[in-house]
Parts: C-alpha cells; structure tokens; sequence
C-alpha cells in the first residue's frame, strides 16, 4: 500500500508500471481531444507518457510547472488506450502522477470547493437543493449562453428531467407486460451528482428494469464513488470512499447497477484501487443499466407519439475505460420508430470530465467545439448519451447556441417507450 491507502502492485511503482508497454507509435494521437485541439505533442499521450516517465525516474520534480501544466490539461478520457497496440495503461499511470503532483502541491482552492459542494453531506444536500430550486425556477434556460457564467446556467438546465410531453407520450393502454420473469435483483447505486441532480434518471432505471424483470433495491449508508478526487490525484479520499461502499453493498451476489459512466469506471476499478479481495469482488457485480437491460432484453417498447431522429454519444468511461459500446444501442433500438444514429464523433470525448469544465474551462470548450458544429449542422432531436456530465456538457453547448435539441439518458427514453406502452398501468 500506499502512504494515500492504493494499491501499490506487486513492483511497488504502482501505475506507472501500466506506462511501460509504449512504444511511442503515435497510434494515440489522433484519439487524443487535447491533443487535436492544441496540436501540442505534450497535450498529447506520448508526450505525456514521457513527461511521466521522467516524473518517476526523479528527472522532473512534481512542482515543475510545465510538468503539471500538461498533466493538468488531460481530460483523463482514455480514448487512447483502445487504439493502443500495445495495451498502454494510461489511465493508471495518470492517476500515479497527480497523486505525485497533488502531494507536492496540495489541491486546487477551486477544486476543492467543487468537492465539498458536490460529494460531501451535509454540505452537499444544500447544495443540490438549492440547484434544484434555481432550476425549476426556469432562469437558468433563459439566461444560458456563451460567456462562463451563463454556460454554467446553460449546464444546469441540462440536468432538467425529460418530460413525456416533449415527444406526445402517454399511456396508450392499461396492461403489463406478459413476459415479466422472476425478478433478478439488483442493488442501485446512487452517487452524488446523480443522486442530487438526476435523481430522475434513478427513477426511470427502477422502472425499465423492473418491466425487465429485475427487483432494484436501496442500499442505505453508500457513499461517492470517489472517481472526482481519483481525477484529482487525491487518493486517500477515493481510497477511504471505496472501503465505505465495499462495506455498504456487501458481499450478495446481486448485481450492483449504476447509470453514471464515470461512476460505473470507478466502482470497477475498486478492486484496483484497493487490491484487497472484497473490493475485486464488489467490482466484478458492477453493471453499467444498460448492460443489465441487454443482458435480459430488453423488452421492446411502444413507439413515441412523433418519429424522433436520436444520436447516441458514447461517453469515454462506458466506451473507453468500461469498453460498454453495444448495450446502449440495444437499449435504444428496443424502441420502435427511432432513426438512431451516432454523432459525427462519438468516441471523441465531449470535454466535460468531471471537474475539468471548471478547472479548464477555455479547452474543455475547445474540445467541444467539433461534436457541436457537427451536431449544429444536422441537430437531432435528441442526444442521448449516460453520463450526467456530458449531458451538461452537451446540454450546455447546444443550449448556448439555441439549437432545439433535448439531451437526456438512453434509459429516459426506454421509459418514456414503456409508459407509451402501458407497462406502468
């Protein structure tokens, strides 16, 4: 172990050991949004990785500020490593080097406020509350926009719930679904920004798997997954968070489901993190809803009221770091009618990776800029993509531009399916 509570692996260099198998191919570079968008080889993966390197062998110190300035620019994506030849573990090596740096430097005054708003109880209820509350309002649509502050109003009225009267839907008729099987069963995990601001896509996974023939059940006592202060290198927290979690879910066989990308990698990498045989076990229960929805499915639901043009967005951590491409278009073909596409470049990140819109926030829109001229230039009418921060990201984008676009979660339209169809009696 670590002095932070990770696993150190077997050779004691934790991480970078995962940087070991490049051989500077290049094969990543066009993979890496940081990378297309600065031109910069040390914003791109082999630039990176060799900053890295040099990190580890002492010949760059942690407070080297070019060091930290292109690590820092990251987005942390992964988009790298499923187009590396050689199976390069750059998001373990990543994660070793902003420890080092987070040690040296301490953690960012913004950063740090970001977290204790987001993932802290007490300080977080209020803090969702209060969001709720501006939300509803309806002022963060209306004064979304270009400069900072209104493309946060802009992120914000992303996170609104889909409602079934944007596309017609409603219950055609009165009957359940004949073909329900003996419920499996399956633990949700909530998370925080989940929990707090997209609490409606929770309801709409209860709903789709139960027609699924699935029983969702609460676990009292769980806590953040930890994936925001991994980013950050602050790996005691996300290392405390895990061992909170492990112990909160037990040791059931049930399948723990979960609808955040970016927790769903996390919670995954627990056994990772942790190296202790409860954490592997946790890990290895982690499904990803749409996983769990095509596993058993999932059952076809009733056409929406208006033909709808949907383009999936892949977000990084189901696609790249989960490697979770097909069960979410499974999902969405279980609904009749839909003219299902993928954005222009869905495997190129979005640019919001957790808390890097704020720490970043010129790139992150850089980043941006080609996934919303595409979709600019022939909107759909919906995105849907499983990530709340890249439904923010996207949201936001498309807001500002005034493009009558609906960005939401593959299983919010499932659900809108399934109440078209009656299953909800």
């Amino acid at each position: 172990m670590t002095a932070n509570g990770r696993s150190e692996g077997r050779d004691g260099r934790g991480g970078f050991a995962a940087l070991d198998a490049c051989v500077h191919c290049g094969f990543c570079l066009q993979a890496c949004p940081t990378f297309l968008a600065t031109g910069d080889e040390s914003d791109g993966p082999r630039g990176r990785i060799e900053l890295m390197r040099a990190l580890e062998r002492g010949e760059l110190g942690p407070d080297d500020p070019e060091l930290g300035r292109h690590l820092d620019r990251c987005l942390g994506c992964r988009g790298c490593e499923p187009v590396c030849p050689s199976g390069v573990g750059y998001g373990e090596g990543l994660e070793a080097a902003r420890e080092q740096l987070t040690r040296r430097r301490g953690v960012p005054r913004l950063a740090r406020l970001a977290l204790a708003l987001m993932t802290s109880p007490p300080l977080s209820t209020g803090f969702y509350a209060a969001a709720r509350a501006l939300r509803a309002t309806g002022l963060p649509h209306v004064f979304s926009g270009q400069n900072r502050m209104r493309w946060s109003l802009g992120m914000l009225a992303a996170t609104s719930p889909m409602r079934n009267a944007e596309f017609g839907t409603r219950n055609r008729k009165k009957d359940t679904h004949s073909a329900f099987r003996t419920p499996h069963f399956a633990l949700l995990f909530r998370g925080c920004v989940m929990d707090g601001l997209f609490s409606h896509v929770h309801e709409a996974t209860i709903r789709t798997l139960t027609v699924n023939g699935y029983e969702v059940r609460e676990v009292p006592s769980q806590a953040c997954c930890g994936a925001l202060h991994s980013h950050a290198g602050i790996g005691e927290s996300a290392a405390a968070l895990a061992r909170i979690n492990v112990q909160a879910f037990g040791d059931e066989p049930a399948a723990i489901v979960v609808n955040s990308a970016g927790c769903g990698a996390q919670l995954k990498a627990y056994g990772h993190l942790l190296g202790e045989p409860a954490a592997e076990r946790f890990a290895s229960r982690v499904r990803d809803v749409t996983e769990l929805l095509a596993e058993h499915g999932p059952v076809p639901g009733a056409p929406l009221d208006r033909p709808l043009r949907v383009a999936y967005d892949a977000p990084c951590h189901l696609a790249h770091a989960q490697r979770v491409i097909d069960p979410p278009l499974a999902v969405l073909r279980a609904i009749p009618g839909l003219d299902l596409s993928l954005t222009a470049d869905s495997a190129q990140c979005c640019g919001s990776a957790g808390l890097y819109t704020m720490l970043e926030p010129v790139l992150s829109r850089e980043v941006l800029a080609p996934k919303l001229a595409a979709l600019l230039l022939s909107p759909p009418d919906v995105v849907a993509t499983g990530n709340p921060g890249c439904v923010m990201q996207i949201g936001g984008g498309l807001l500002a531009a005034r493009a009558p676009v609906t960005v939401c979660h593959p299983v919010e339209l499932l659900d809108a399916s399934y109440r078209a169809a009656g299953f909800y009696g």
